[in-house]
């Protein structure tokens, strides 16, 4: 499995979980150089498993909160602890 970005992959890896609808890599199968944390908004604050949102972003292009993780899971979002989901223009296939 593979996630672009365009035209890159950002992350790649057989083992992959699929956990809501999203597709989640191990951090090792992800390029987190291309990553960079973003300030939490007051939502973010509210999310019971202390989301993290990353812009990806190499040069002057920049996807904003293209990619999050989950810091603090609780028992549904457990087995991605830590990993990295993508949305919006990250292709997953």
């Amino acid at each position: 499995m593979k996630a672009r970005w365009q035209g890159q992959i950002v992350a790649e890896s057989d083992h992959t979980l699929e956990v809501e609808g999203y597709r989640y890599f191990p951090r090792d199968a992800v390029r987190m150089e291309l990553l960079r944390a973003t300030p939490k908004t007051a939502d973010d604050l509210e999310c019971p498993h202390g989301v993290q949102f990353y812009d990806l972003a190499e040069g002057k292009a920049v996807s904003a909160r293209a990619a999050w993780s989950y810091e603090a899971p609780l028992a549904s979002m457990k087995p991605v602890d830590h990993w990295i989901g993508f949305w919006e223009d990250v292709e997953i296939g």
